[in-house]
């Protein structure tokens, strides 16, 4: 990467890594404090669901914002909106405040996200999103690593010293934006397809998305609850937090290159099958085990690892005029199991205790299963033909940073490789796939 293109993305990837080392320890002390406060686990999940219904709507209309005014005070205005937030729950603890205070923050951050991943478009063409895909994820996994790590230290300091510390960072954040970049990059208006119509094009994409989505929300906002809960003071639960995206980090690659080399519904089923074997091994192990802490590294491997995997499987098919907004609307429905995450998963730990938890990722990764066996044996996918690249959870801008020049060259070898096939006589006509304008019918 030449020095040019590292000066012009340092900027945004500082920016990021600094706001999101608050937002990660902020996001489990909400549920740490309130549950120590005596809140229902119903309530926790109501306010933690807030969060995550923010980042929805803020992917749908925060690139409005930001054509507007630009990206650099758009990003300055996110910014200060979360160090605002951030201070405001430390000085008031009221549920419904809470409740405001998370979604605003949501709506934030997901314009920070916004505004960072267009820039990094911006900076490279197809051949260098790749190595910018890499960097952006480093930075994100390891600011909210950094972050859980640093939370035990941090609320040592005093009850108000943890809001304190991450508005400072989000306000922080703003320097290296104003400072550094030199140009403003162009947001064009995100149209990702329609769940229908991505529902009948890619139904495991559709349901891989949707039940990662469901996991992560609960990995951040409710494993906290469960970890406090059986005993763990609030450094631990910062370590524990900590290794579980740590595990995402790691194990994320391996999986995607084995999914390259295999068929991907295969590589869903085993992923499925690895969490829900992990979740009841959990419940089984007494709360003090020394084998939590790897458990739960290998668990955030295989929950993060099964959104990337599903989005790849779906690019399999997709034509290359189709891949950003079929990406951008997997997206969206990743989004919006997150949001329904909390508010579905804390009544039933509010009923049955801490343990709910994992019971609950028992169930949705059996499901999972269920519903990845009966497409391939309805459909079988056929071979991979676009690069798995890893992922996170990303504004629909930035999922274009996937869509590198191998993921374009696949798609399209696939489409010619339909088209020979359908021109032999005799030959099993190949499957429909949705233009970026028309229907299509069921495929896998």
């Amino acid at each position: 990467m030449s020095r040019q293109l590292l000066g012009l993305v340092l900027g945004p990837l500082l920016g990021l890594f600094v706001v999101c080392i608050g937002n990660a320890f902020i996001s489990s002390l909400t549920t740490l404090q309130l549950d120590a406060a005596g809140e229902s686990a119903t309530v926790i999940g109501i306010i933690s669901s807030s969060y995550f219904i923010g980042l929805t709507l803020g992917a749908i209309f925060n690139d409005r914002l930001i054509l507007r005014i630009g990206h650099i005070r758009a990003y300055s205005s996110f910014a200060s909106l979360i160090a605002v937030t951030v201070l405001l729950q430390g000085l008031i603890f009221n549920r419904e405040a809470w409740f405001l205070l998370r979604l605003i923050n949501g709506w934030a951050s997901v314009g920070v996200f916004l505004v960072v991943e267009s820039w990094l478009l911006l900076a490279g063409d197809a051949k260098m999103r790749g190595r910018l895909l890499a960097l952006y994820m480093i930075a994100l996994y390891g600011s909210g690593m950094l972050g859980q790590l640093e939370l035990g230290a941090i609320t040592r300091l005093g009850d108000m010293a943890p809001f304190m510390v991450a508005g400072l960072l989000a306000s922080l954040s703003v320097l290296p934006m104003v400072i550094i970049p030199r140009v403003s990059p162009l947001v064009e208006r995100v149209e990702p397809l329609l769940p229908h119509h991505l529902a009948r094009m890619t139904p495991t994409g559709v349901m891989g998305c949707f039940g990662s989505g469901v996991a992560i929300a609960a990995v951040y906002t409710l494993l906290p609850l469960y970890l406090q809960r059986i005993g763990l003071d609030v450094a631990q639960v910062g370590k524990m937090m900590g290794a579980v995206i740590l595990g995402a980090m790691v194990l994320q690659y391996p999986v995607g290159r084995w999914s390259d080399l295999r068929d991907r519904q295969v590589v869903l089923i085993a992923l499925a099958v690895f969490c829900a074997v992990l979740s009841l091994l959990i419940l089984l192990l007494p709360p003090s085990s020394w084998l939590l802490m790897p458990l739960l590294f290998l668990l955030g491997g295989g929950v993060f690892a099964i959104y990337p995997v599903a989005v790849s499987h779906a690019a399999d098919r997709a034509p290359a005029d189709a891949l950003v907004r079929m990406i951008q609307g997997l997206l969206l429905i990743n989004s919006l199991g997150s949001a329904l995450s909390p508010l579905a998963i804390s009544p039933v730990m509010a009923k049955f205790g801490e343990a709910g938890l994992f019971w609950c990722f028992a169930l949705l990764n059996l499901c999972l299963v269920t519903f990845f066996v009966w497409r391939r044996n309805e459909r079988p996918a056929p071979a991979p033909v676009a690069p798995f690249a890893a992922a996170a959870q990303m504004s629909p801008v930035g999922v274009e940073l996937r869509v590198t020049e191998d993921l374009i060259q696949g798609a399209l070898d696939h489409e010619m490789t339909e088209d020979l096939t359908n021109a032999v006589p005799g030959a099993e006509a190949a499957e429909p796939v949705l233009s970026a304008a028309q229907d299509a019918p069921a495929t896998h």
